[in-house]
């Protein structure tokens, strides 16, 4: 017996999303379920290779690997935005050339990733100082600060865990980065505070970070899950996630 059926828009109403995550990334997927969990919302991933060892010869080599892994997102889908989850990456490649590699498989996609989505909420809030937080090893750490200088920003005050093992910064506890970006804000006066790199799990602590510091906090998915709705039109206040999301 053939059954009838209809069809329908599908799950995407408002906005269709999709993210390229990092093979190591652990904490990328989980923190934009919560983000995105937004009636018409479709959030779709895919995953690009990636050693557990970061460099910036490690990163770089991702720019050659963008357009594969953006064709193993589901080709029939209408992307309003595509984000590429690596900041010390788009720091090494550019964000330019990041939204060109992803752009040769869907070219009407808006493309961001976190260093460009971060850059944007500075500027979405006025912020010009930055106390600045990162788990890289001192190269790498360097290239985004670099990035983030050229944006305008001013680096107020740094610190780094130094930790160039990607398993190991996905292990790194809520209260250890709490307690570091609350130390980098104390150091010197900022006007929010950058927390990098999308296997960092702080998406639960940025409320405390807030009201310990004063000050608003990025991190690299709540930034990019930010500005990924945002360019896709959906505006909805979601303040549990920091005050960029208010």
């Amino acid at each position: 017996m053939k059954l009838d059926f209809e069809t329908d828009e599908g799950i995407g109403t408002r906005a269709t999303l999709g993210v390229i995550v990092l093979e190591t990334d652990e904490t990328l997927e989980p923190e934009f379920a919560r983000m995105t969990d937004l009636e018409g919302v479709a959030l779709y991933h895919s995953r690009i290779p990636m050693v557990s060892e970061i460099r910036p010869d490690t990163l770089a080599q991702m720019e050659a690997d963008l357009p594969a892994s953006a064709r193993l997102l589901p080709p029939s889908l209408p992307f309003d935005v595509i984000g590429y989850g690596c900041t010390s990456a788009s720091s090494v490649i550019g964000s330019e050339n990041v939204a060109h590699s992803v752009r040769r498989v869907f070219p009407n996609a808006r493309v961001t990733d976190p260093l460009a989505a971060i850059i944007a909420a500075g500027k979405r809030m006025g912020i010009e100082r930055l106390g600045f937080v990162t788990p890289y090893v001192p190269d790498v750490s360097e290239r985004m600060r670099g990035r983030l200088e050229e944006g305008g920003f001013e680096i107020a005050a740094f610190g780094s865990f130094e930790e160039g093992d990607d398993r190991v910064v996905a292990r790194i506890t809520e209260q250890s980065i709490l307690a570091a970006a609350v130390q980098v804000a104390q150091t010197a006066p900022c006007e929010a505070v950058v927390i990098a790199c999308t296997n960092l799990r702080c998406l639960s602590v940025i409320p405390e970070i807030e009201a310990r510091t004063g000050v608003p906090v990025f991190s690299s998915n709540q930034a990019l899950a930010w500005h990924m709705l945002r360019l896709a039109g959906v505006e909805d206040q979601r303040p549990a996630f920091g005050r960029l999301f208010a």
